[in-house]
């Protein structure tokens, strides 16, 4: 008998509903590996679905599809953007499909309801001149010896960043947890554990390796102890947050003069994906890179091979005009 079940034997009044978004979160834990972030970002969704019910003096367990879409058309008329109410009913419907699948209801109240129509947002593009101002300013910044010891290092723990980052196209929250062990002198790929806990291997470039290995010896030089994190902090998870290595790599756009609104770890995860599929890396091949579980979600980069396959047709094809 599972949790939610044995809840139920309680009575139908009995389980509130912070329990059953606890039970509910167990569950995707448990038996579809959710990592922490994936976690809080489902507790949150449905905690505000939860706060907004409350407020009209419902519940989650006995809402209908009226309330539900009472709360989707407060989302839209607050502002907030289809794809962000589009993940809020994704949220609530594999809610209630738990709640049905253990018994806690006999119905379904967001099955039949259908998600705000949108396109898919091609994702932010960064050519390889912005890249390459962005290394070249890390790269010259982390050489300046005129800085303080603190700040030296924090520059050559950002070039080490950036250069892998770019080398590798890791999630930040992937990159921000590698460990100490992945800067060994010979090593030729990263063992990446990323969403659900799988694992899965990444080539790591000469250039990304001599970054790794000049940042791990300034570490070591300035005094600092051994750390099981290649980028240690205080903080309570023990490595550098990715939020905290957002806010550098921005400052650092604007210091290489370009639009720090426009820059992120994860429009460079874009660019490096964008990138090698021009450059004629199979579909497969990147999916496999950045960890993608489904092909589906790889498919967003389809834009650039369809260039690629109109500019080959245009300057191969004997009939091109061009």
């Amino acid at each position: 008998m599972t949790r939610v079940r044995a809840a139920a034997k309680s009575g139908p009044g009995r389980t509130s509903d912070r329990t059953l978004l606890a039970l509910f979160l167990d569950m995707i834990a448990a038996e579809r590996g959710a990592g922490a972030n994936t976690l809080q970002a489902y507790a949150n969704d449905l905690g505000g679905f939860r706060d907004h019910l409350a407020d009209g003096g419902q519940t989650m367990r006995s809402a209908g599809s009226d309330a539900i879409r009472a709360y989707l058309a407060e989302l839209t008329g607050r502002g907030f953007k289809t794809a962000s109410v589009a993940r809020k009913l994704s949220a609530i419907r594999q809610f209630y499909r738990f709640l049905y699948a253990e018994g806690m209801r006999a119905d379904d109240p967001a099955a039949i309801l259908e998600g705000p129509k949108h396109g898919r947002a091609l994702p932010k593009l960064l050519s390889v001149a912005d890249v390459q101002r962005l290394l070249d300013m890390a790269t010259q910044s982390a050489a300046d010896e005129t800085k303080a010891p603190p700040e030296r290092l924090r520059a050559a723990r950002l070039n080490c960043l950036l250069e892998v980052l770019y080398a590798t196209g890791l999630r930040a929250s992937e990159l921000v947890a590698l460990p100490a062990s992945a800067a060994k002198r010979d090593q030729r790929m990263l063992i990446v554990r990323g969403k659900g806990g799988k694992e899965r291997l990444v080539p790591l470039n000469e250039s990304a390796r001599r970054t790794m290995a000049a940042y791990l010896r300034l570490y070591r030089d300035l005094g600092h102890d051994d750390s099981k994190w290649l980028f240690p902090s205080f903080g309570e998870s023990g490595h550098l947050t990715r939020q905290h290595f957002a806010r550098e790599l921005k400052l650092l756009a604007e210091t290489a003069g370009l639009d720090p609104r426009k820059i992120s770890p994860h429009v460079l995860r874009h660019a490096f994906a964008t990138h090698l599929l021009t450059n004629g890396a199979d579909l497969r091949v990147v999916q496999t890179l950045l960890g993608h579980a489904d092909i589906s979600t790889t498919q967003i980069y389809t834009h650039v091979l369809e260039e690629r396959l109109k500019s080959l047709v245009r300057d191969l094809h004997p009939l091109s005009d061009g």
